[in-house]
């Protein structure tokens, strides 16, 4: 596991706290010692690695290392709950850590594919952790990753939620772009030539005037199409039944699971046999009770210690999300045209339900991400959710008002007392007020600079 955080250095030298927290840091990455720190994190993730490096450097204790952590721990607990495709484009903030969590209902057998793209130039190493939401909403992990461009897939063991935390490193910035698929976890669709737009009798539908359900999928192909081995594994038994007429079991290797061929016109292998993915096992027929019918193919998929599982999430092929073209407006402070509320989902329907805080209409909104029509944005608390991008508007081209600063004036990183200053602006200063936070104002200076300030 490479640990080193050597490529800080190539950023410009900050001041000030910056300038220690990232001494800090170098001093972390340089003098490291590879092989000890393989075997002291070998069991651990990315992400818990980097977060012992912060306390073994003493950075927990500082307000950026303390912010990095309270962010790691509230992406667990507050996530944005989305569907599957989906695809956002989001903003990291180097003043302010923060992490983007995102929860996402999963059937049994699908493949859920993750893809993380950083914007050119963005050097930042990001860490992504997928849990599966267990009883009373505890976290059971699946798969850790970190690299400049993430791109990994894992498999959906059980129906229901699952949760994807993204975190970048400390005083990482810069564009992102996630996307989050469904995609068949068998390699092979169960019939050559055919696709899911092929099955025409789905799980759980009646049969024997309702005595029984239909625990497979029926894959209509022409008599005599190959029915193939959709993953490697172990033809278990052949043979021939009253219901399945000429039938073939397949044993996948490195998984509980039991793919069976039912109402074969010609089975072609046999028991013990090893097959793999695209290999023919029979051709496509209507033995059995199928015989009334027209050919198909029986598919179902049993799973040892569960018994019958659906077959269409394991062969289903969803569309690819691709993000809504329009403004980016990743970075950038926006304001409410009119006062509204915070929205936990990016559907923005008006039942949706409310996010944890009010907006009012001065207050600035940092946009760190953009899903179709919805904006991803940030309170000055520090709360996420998402507002429709057409009820905003740009803080920058409509301020609040514009004035000239009557004395010297500290601006900080955020609208409460304790928060560091991230610069000053001189007396006689114009400034433009881009919104309000209780006693705070946003302002931004003629060079761009932006912070909170007591005006």
């Amino acid at each position: 596991m490479d640990v080193n955080t050597a490529r800080l250095s190539a950023r410009p030298r900050p001041v000030g706290l910056w300038g220690l927290l990232l001494a800090s840091l170098l001093v972390l990455g340089g003098c490291s010692t590879q092989q000890t720190l393989q075997a002291l994190f070998q069991k651990s993730t990315p992400h818990e690695a980097y977060a012992r490096q912060l306390h073994q450097a003493g950075l927990d204790q500082r307000p950026a290392g303390r912010a990095w952590l309270r962010a790691a721990a509230q992406g667990l607990r507050d996530s944005l709950v989305v569907t599957l495709p989906f695809a956002e484009t989001g903003y990291f903030r180097p003043e302010r850590p923060a992490a983007a969590s995102y929860r996402y209902a999963v059937r049994v057998g699908e493949q859920v594919h993750v893809s993380l793209s950083l914007a050119p130039g963005v050097n930042a190493r990001v860490f992504v952790d997928a849990f599966e939401v267990g009883p009373g909403r505890s976290l059971l992990p699946i798969i850790s990753a970190d690299t400049l461009v993430l791109d990994f897939r894992y498999r959906a063991e059980n129906d229901g939620q699952h949760l994807l935390r993204l975190q970048p490193e400390l005083l990482a910035a810069g564009r992102y772009t996630l996307r989050l698929s469904r995609e068949p976890s068998l390699s092979v669709f169960p019939v050559q030539g055919r696709t899911d737009a092929a099955v025409g009798s789905f799980w759980g539908a009646a049969r024997d005037a309702g005595a029984r359900q239909h625990e497979g999928i029926d894959i209509f192909a022409s008599r005599g199409t190959p029915a193939v081995a959709a993953v490697a594994g172990t033809v278990t038994r052949t043979g021939e039944t009253p219901l399945g007429g000429r039938v073939v079991w397949l044993a996948a290797d490195g998984h509980p699971d039991h793919l069976y061929y039912a109402h074969l016109d010609k089975q072609l292998v046999t028991p013990g046999q090893h097959v793999q993915p695209g290999d023919t096992l029979g051709l496509v027929g209507n033995t059995g009770n199928a015989r009334t019918t027209v050919p198909h193919l029986h598919f179902g998929i049993y799973r040892s210690g569960r018994g019958a599982l659906d077959p269409f999430p394991f062969v289903q092929r969803p569309a690819t999300p691709t993000p809504t073209p329009g403004p980016d407006r990743r970075g950038e402070f926006v304001r409410l045209r009119n006062a509204g509320a915070l929205q936990s989902a990016p559907n923005l329907k008006k039942n949706s339900k409310a996010g944890p805080a009010a907006i009012l209409a001065r207050t600035p909104l940092l946009v760190v991400g953009q899903q179709g029509s919805a904006l991803r944005v940030q309170l000055p608390s520090g709360a996420v959710g998402y507002v429709a991008a057409q009820g905003v508007v740009g803080a920058l081209a409509a301020p609040l008002r514009r004035l000239n600063l009557t004395g010297l004036t500290e601006i900080h990183a955020l609208p409460t007392a304790v928060a560091p200053a991230v610069g000053a602006l001189a007396a006689g200063t114009a400034v433009a007020v881009l919104g309000q936070a209780d006693a705070y104002s946003l302002v931004r200076g003629p060079r761009g600079e932006t912070g909170w300030a007591i005006l």
